[in-house]
């Protein structure tokens, strides 16, 4: 995807002139990189000296403004830390002190959820039976994947890591039957649809958005004609409170469906939000745009409704919500603030072990000079969106708030450069939110990170995010579970890794191979590894390589989260996600083999909550 503005086109040209080796000045270029804090070297995950290309700085440079005439960057990137920062300023959150400090949650992925009474996507009413579950089992939390809004007339476009915004909910959550102006029998006529998308094994993510689509509209006329004052009254309140932004989320809705095509190639008076074009829109389509925000209306409301139940059911951290690194370039985020939004670079990785080849993630960067001269304000509302019904937030990749790498569009994922942040004003940012919300925060902080990173999110209250296949010794053997950080979240594995099971039969090595990826590891390896893990875990007494001893090996960690996948409590075998991987592989799209309804019985759960009140991570209810 590429944007064909007069800007971009020019930044596309320099670009193109510089990798034929017709550059205008190196030394230029190099003294700006440096002046705008973006490093023209750097060492990747495989513990290479890498040299950026001149080609990839100039278009770097170019697209956050560099080059315009008497600028300078708004401040060296930590300076404004000062504006926030005191010696007396907030630490984070650290969960209420009368609770456990050490405790356990599930995690799990809400759209693959298999319920008796849902339309083959997971939603919020399963999620509330969830609760029950977890309450029962004397879980602190229920971990979830991003629910931000996706494209849902693109519904196949599924991972939630992709999101048009991250300031929405999706849709696809909403329980029809719970919105009160749904009729109760009109389930009954579709009855054979919701059949069909219930007996699929993998989300028919389009099936699904038709028939809910179908059903919004229907609830939507019934509110607007026969809607309560309570209920009128609540939607108002709504509307008032999501303010300006709602409405250009409406807006951006009706007028990406109406000209079909990415917003830069808009007729030119769309193109940008504001006033005058929001008053144009509403005097032509009025009701089109009222219904989006009553869609949005439902979704918090459900969800609001799992927040509150979760107090109700004592889970002391309540929801922990996934907060996704970045936005795709033409959905709302990207529209609604285009300083801020890079479409022409994309977000990614450097070369590691899992990846030889580097990481494109298809998210559009993001600007720091935008940022920084709107005083990080963008931020703020990112976080408070999600800690309202939010007793945890996981960051997604934490690095990306002290530096993003970056790659042009025209770029190899190995040809990019890191561009820094002001990461301290955002670390300071973030505890603020987090102890005005009571809001635990989790920094995915994974990879290849800088030293003395983890213990500057430590000095915050950040917590990090520890995983036991990447906990390993110098010699490869993995660390004693008392070399675990206190104040983390750790878990065997995320959703870009094998399960248990998976990674114990080397499954996730079968699937690489076949689909021409390099696992970045043999079969020897993962024996090798195998043995280590077994070592490891007979030295504290556990004898056997199972899913249970695994977890009896974290749960005596002293960190204070443990998140227990809900993949592993049933035994699956395939992966949630496979980087590097679109269509080739069912990522974001498997529905759980057992249903929610016969979960405890079909699943090791109720052994898993034994052994973490053995270890002190909470009671069996």
């Amino acid at each position: 995807m590429r944007l064909t503005t007069a800007r971009q086109a020019t930044a596309f040209e320099f670009c193109t002139k510089c990798s034929h080796g017709a550059l205008p000045d190196m030394d230029r270029i190099l003294e700006l990189a440096t002046k705008w804090n973006i490093d023209s070297e750097h060492y990747d995950g495989l513990g290479r000296h890498c040299r950026v290309e001149p080609a990839v700085l100039a278009h770097i440079l170019e697209a956050i403004g560099a080059y315009k005439k008497d600028t300078d960057p708004p401040h060296p990137p930590q300076s404004a830390a000062k504006t926030i920062i005191s010696d007396g300023a907030q630490h984070a959150f650290q969960g209420d002190p009368t609770l456990p400090q050490r405790s356990w949650g599930i995690a799990i992925q809400l759209y693959g959820i298999r319920s008796h009474r849902n339309w083959g996507h997971g939603d919020f009413t399963d999620l509330a039976n969830l609760i029950d579950i977890a309450s029962a089992l004397g879980a602190a939390t229920i971990g979830l994947n991003p629910l931000h809004a996706l494209f849902d007339d693109r519904a196949q476009e599924a991972s939630p890591y992709f999101p048009s915004s991250r300031l929405f909910l999706n849709p696809l959550y909403i329980d029809v039957a719970a919105i009160p102006e749904y009729p109760a029998n009109a389930a009954a006529e579709i009855r054979i649809e919701i059949e069909a998308l219930q007996e699929r094994d993998i989300v028919d993510y389009v099936g699904v958005a038709l028939l809910k689509r179908k059903t919004f509209r229907g609830a939507y006329l019934s509110f607007r004609d026969h809607g309560t004052l309570d209920r009128r009254a609540a939607f108002d309140e709504f509307r008032h409170r999501r303010g300006e932004a709602l409405s250009f989320y409406a807006a951006f809705e009706v007028l990406r469906r109406k000209f079909d095509k990415p917003w830069w190639e808009w007729p030119a008076q769309w193109r940008a939000p504001s006033a005058q074009m929001l008053q144009s829109l509403q005097a032509m389509h009025a009701a089109e745009l009222t219904y989006f925000e009553f869609v949005q209306w439902i979704a918090h409301e459900q969800l609001a409704a799992c927040r509150d139940k979760a107090e109700r059911a004592a889970l002391p951290i309540g929801l922990y919500l996934d907060l996704a690194v970045g936005v795709r370039s033409d959905g709302f985020d990207a529209w609604y603030n285009q300083d801020l939004i890079l479409p022409t670079l994309e977000i990614g990785a450097p070369p590691d072990q899992l990846n030889t080849s580097g990481q494109r993630w298809g998210l559009a960067g993001v600007n720091p000079v935008s940022l920084a001269a709107t005083g990080c304000e963008p931020f703020r509302q990112l976080l408070r969106a999600s800690m309202r019904f939010a007793g945890a937030i996981r960051l997604d990749h934490i690095l990306g708030l002290k530096r993003l790498y970056l790659i042009p569009q025209s770029m190899e994922a190995n040809q990019g450069a890191y561009i820094h942040f002001p990461f301290e004003t955002l670390l300071a940012i973030a505890a603020e939110e987090s102890a005005a919300a009571g809001c635990i925060v989790i920094g995915e902080d994974l990879g290849t990170v800088p030293p003395g990173f983890q213990d500057t999110l430590a000095r915050w209250g950040i917590w990090s995010f520890q995983v036991l296949m990447f906990q390993r010794a110098p010699d490869g053997g993995f660390i004693a579970p008392d070399l675990y950080r206190a104040n983390a979240l750790v878990t065997f594995a995320t959703h870009d890794l094998p399960t248990f099971l998976g990674w114990e039969i080397g499954n996730d090595l079968m699937v690489q191979r076949q689909l021409g990826l390099d696992p970045g590891e043999g079969d020897k390896d993962r024996a090798v590894a195998r043995g280590a893990l077994g070592r490891a875990m007979a030295w504290r007494g556990l004898p056997n390589v199972d899913y249970l001893s695994v977890t009896r090996f974290l749960a005596d960690t002293p960190s204070r989260l443990m998140m227990v996948t809900l993949e592993d409590a049933v035994g699956e075998v395939n992966q949630v996600n496979l980087p590097g991987t679109i269509d080739e592989h069912p990522n974001w799209r498997r529905r759980y083999a057992v249903s929610l309804e016969e979960l405890l019985e079909r699943s090791n759960l109720r052994e898993v909550a034994r052994v973490m009140a053995a270890a002190g991570r909470g009671r069996v209810g």
